[in-house]
């Protein structure tokens, strides 16, 4: 990936007094930085109040550089979304991997296992928004409206693995609960904790990030589980 292009440092001038003075050159990023900087920029604008919609030319305003050096990096803005959903996805299933990870063997064995899995990925995602607000913005999908139609869509595969986790999560609970229907069961716990993270995320988006998702929730978890 090539830098962003610079200025070229001025020839040097020799003074009067014969002592070489040398302009200093301006700092090339090095390689890829400048494409995590043009994602952190990204990140930084949704977290404010009405940023739902970010051109390009504000984008290279902030950055102070050209609409065309922003595409030197990404070949569109639809690109530059799909780098947040990146970070989204490998930050948040990196964690859920740590999470079930953790309670593999007790899982298996006791009951309630299952739901403290769950919940601890419910709690997981609440904290992941509030560290990234602007994130939050993607994940449900406020940034996306006017975008390319397959962020949406990713998006929605993205809440698609978070379900299957908490099912996975709250199977063997059930089973060994004694449920007469545990797949049943299992299925609308996920799915009533999956409207629930959405919803609180969309509350901590649409709020301007005043409602945090972590409001109540424990007592909110200890009614859905």
């Amino acid at each position: 990936m090539s830098d962003a292009e610079t200025p070229s440092a001025p020839t040097p001038v020799q003074s009067s007094a014969s002592s070489e003075e040398t302009t200093p050159t301006r700092k090339r990023p090095k390689p890829g930085e400048r494409r995590v900087q043009i994602l952190q920029a990204l990140a930084a604008m949704l977290e404010q109040p009405g940023a739902d919609r970010i051109t390009t030319a504000a984008l290279a305003a902030r950055l102070e550089v050209s609409e065309a050096a922003l595409y030197r990096h990404f070949a569109s803005k639809a690109q530059m979304f799909e780098g947040l959903i990146e970070f989204i996805e490998q930050s948040v299933f990196s964690l859920v991997n740590q999470i079930t990870e953790q309670e593999r063997t007790s899982v298996t064995a006791d009951a309630a296992a299952g739901p403290r899995q769950a919940a601890q990925i419910v709690a997981m995602l609440m904290q992941f928004a509030e560290k990234n607000p602007g994130m939050t913005r993607v994940m449900v999908g406020d940034a996306l409206v006017f975008e390319n139609e397959r962020l949406q869509q990713r998006m929605n595969q993205f809440f698609d693995k978070i379900e299957s986790s908490l099912k996975q999560s709250l199977r063997v609970g059930a089973e060994l609960s004694g449920s007469a229907t545990p797949s049943v069961d299992t299925q609308v716990r996920a799915s009533v904790l999956s409207a629930f993270i959405v919803g609180r995320l969309q509350r901590f988006a649409r709020s301007n990030f005043k409602r945090l998702p972590s409001e109540h929730l424990q007592a909110s978890l200890s009614l859905l589980l």
